[in-house]
């Protein structure tokens, strides 16, 4: 791809898109500082996001690791420096002065209540999406956060800080894409999702995704990222939500559907946005498509392709199958690359923003407002989904 003409022509640069990084390049911050931090949740996500915290060394100290299961601080050893403590109550964390910074990962429904005692402990808080398992919780807890101005408080909601999401979010604003009018997203697998378990006492805790008591099932667990990403790229939110699943292809005792599909309205935008995931079908994986008058973008985790409309082709001086004689190299599905290389994992880019935001005082582009934005509307889809009566948004809901 001939990167250059494409940004002269798309003008994507023209607001100046990665001005957050420009600006606190310029300032005297002391990056010297390291951050000690604590992980309360010691899954698959929390190991993973361990994982890129030890690499930078630089940014954060891992003093503790926290998690209720004796298996899980024996699995996580490798995953932090030798001096870091085990601990099993979270409450002894959050009592511990040297600790800046607490990263939360546990199932769901435990978000809210660690995240506000971490918040009154006068901690930085880095909490896994989705921020809370219903909406009264989610409106406290923004209401909470408010107050401690000087406390960082992020959402795990990475797409935020990519390169990649954050040219498309510019392309958006621009409007390079023209009129969006429908988005389709999906996050497909073929599996049950379920995780094995040496002790049947232990069911419940380990497979928690499989139970309404403790998740937001597919919906909060995978949709949630575009749900959010559509928030922020439109700075918009959904008027009416109306969804449809069921537990239709792994009939082993969840509660969570492994089958839904839900329609958002976004009646300011005049856009539709359709959101679904299945545990039966693993073809489409991750797809995530916004759709314009003058084009439509594709994007995965961490590459993306915009799309002409005829009409656009004409404006780029793009020749179908001739790409020799166009100014733009395209893809043999007509298709334009948006960035020259894939990206890095989006939690390196949303710990660095974490990183910043503590040293700098800034607030984080996924924060408590967005986060109780997004966790809003997953309790929406999924009260859609599981009730079929639509969701309506609310005035109180918002700011």
């Amino acid at each position: 791809m001939h990167r250059r003409s494409f940004i002269k022509k798309s003008a994507l640069f023209g607001t100046g898109i990665l001005a957050t990084e420009t600006v606190l390049a310029n300032l005297n911050l002391n990056r010297e500082k390291i951050i000690n931090i604590a992980m309360i949740g010691c899954g698959d996500r929390g190991k993973g996001v361990l994982s890129v915290i030890a690499s930078m060394p630089a940014k954060f100290n891992i003093v503790a690791y926290c998690d209720v299961l004796d298996f899980r601080l024996e699995e996580t050893k490798k995953y932090v420096p030798a001096a870091a403590r085990r601990v099993k109550d979270y409450h002894n964390v959050l009592d511990d002065k040297s600790i800046d910074a607490v990263f939360i990962a546990t199932p769901l429904s435990e978000h809210f209540k660690i995240a506000k005692d971490a918040v009154l402990a006068g901690k930085h808080v880095y909490v896994e999406k989705t921020m809370t398992y219903n909406i009264a919780e989610a409106l406290e807890l923004r209401s909470l956060v408010l107050k401690f101005p000087k406390q960082v408080y992020q959402v795990g909601y990475q797409y935020r800080y990519s390169p990649l999401y954050f040219r498309v979010k510019d392309m958006i604003k621009t409007g390079y894409l023209g009129k969006v009018s429908q988005v389709d997203c999906r996050w497909d697998r073929n599996g049950n999702w379920r995780r094995k378990i040496a002790d049947p006492k232990l069911e419940r805790q380990i497979n928690w995704r499989m139970y309404k008591q403790y998740s937001g099932g597919l919906a909060a667990e995978l949709l949630s990222h575009q749900i959010d990403f559509i928030n922020w790229a439109f700075e918009t939110q959904p008027d009416e939500i109306t969804g449809t699943g069921g537990i239709d292809v792994f009939k082993d005792g969840r509660e969570t559907y492994d089958n839904i599909q839900s329609v958002l309205r976004y009646n300011k935008a005049g856009m539709i946005g359709n959101f679904g995931a299945t545990c039966g079908n693993a073809h489409d994986g991750y797809l995530f498509k916004i759709k314009g008058t003058k084009g439509s973008v594709s994007l995965l985790t961490n590459t993306g392709i915009f799309y002409p409309e005829q009409e656009t082709k004409k404006e780029l001086g793009i020749v179908d199958g001739v790409t020799g004689a166009s100014k733009i190299v395209v893809n043999q599905d007509g298709g334009i690359p948006i960035l020259d290389k894939p990206t890095m994992d989006g939690t390196n880019y949303a710990l660095e923003e974490f990183y910043e935001s503590i040293i700098s005082g800034k607030v984080p582009a996924s924060n408590v407002k967005t986060g109780t934005q997004a966790a809003i509307c997953v309790a929406m889809c999924n009260e859609a989904i599981y009730s079929g009566n639509k969701q309506l948004w609310k005035a109180g809901y918002s700011i």
